[in-house]
């Protein structure tokens, strides 16, 4: 019965040598493989080749530079092309919308040739004039501003001169000599005035 267990040990212990050696060999084999692999890789790539391989590489590259350095070029003049006619052409829709008040002053100008009549020259005149100004405050926001009687306000008036008065209890225009006008909430034009203020 010993002896039985002895020989099953020493069976048991050969077993895993050989198993152990086994795998053993299989590294070796699997490491001497990726080695041969790899040396054969490096025996392919002469230097010479490496060296043109990596000129190919360098050129490529330049090529993709100059491409794109020629793209950006390209993009900027064309914003440069853009925004010089944008600004050139910008004033090209008022001015197209003042063309009509131009032909109606000259068609006004060509009747006062033959007018007797001031008055009928005076009407049209005016007739233009309204429709002028209507034209600029529907279509571009223009509000013109500045009547007697109004409170002066430095924001919006420039005063030409003052004038003591004992009836005005606060600061107001007595003559406005040139209109104010408001792009929208923008002054672009102080109304000139003659300001009555309160006598101290």
């Amino acid at each position: 019965m010993a002896e039985e267990k002895t020989e099953q040990a020493e069976n048991q212990t050969e077993e895993k040598a050989a198993s152990q050696e086994t795998a053993e060999a299989q590294t070796t084999d699997g490491t001497n493989a990726a080695e041969a692999e790899k040396s054969d890789e490096e025996k392919e790539l002469t230097s010479e080749e490496k060296i043109a391989a990596l000129e190919k590489e360098n050129a490529d590259l330049k090529d993709q530079l100059l491409r794109r350095a020629a793209d950006f070029d390209n993009y900027r003049k064309r914003m440069m092309k853009e925004k010089q006619d944008t600004y050139d052409y910008a004033n090209a829709g008022l001015l197209g919308d003042l063309l009509d008040s131009l032909d109606n002053f000259d068609r006004t100008i060509d009747a006062a040739k033959d007018a007797k009549d001031a008055k009928s020259i005076a009407d049209g005149i005016k007739m233009i004039n309204k429709a002028l100004v209507k034209m600029l405050e529907d279509k571009y926001g223009l509000v013109g501003y500045g009547k007697e009687g109004d409170e002066f306000n430095p924001d919006e008036h420039e005063a030409i001169g003052r004038m003591e008065d004992e009836k005005a209890k606060k600061e107001t225009l007595a003559q406005v000599y040139l209109k104010g006008y408001k792009l929208k909430d923008k002054v672009i034009r102080h109304a000139k005035v003659m300001v009555k203020v309160p006598k101290q």
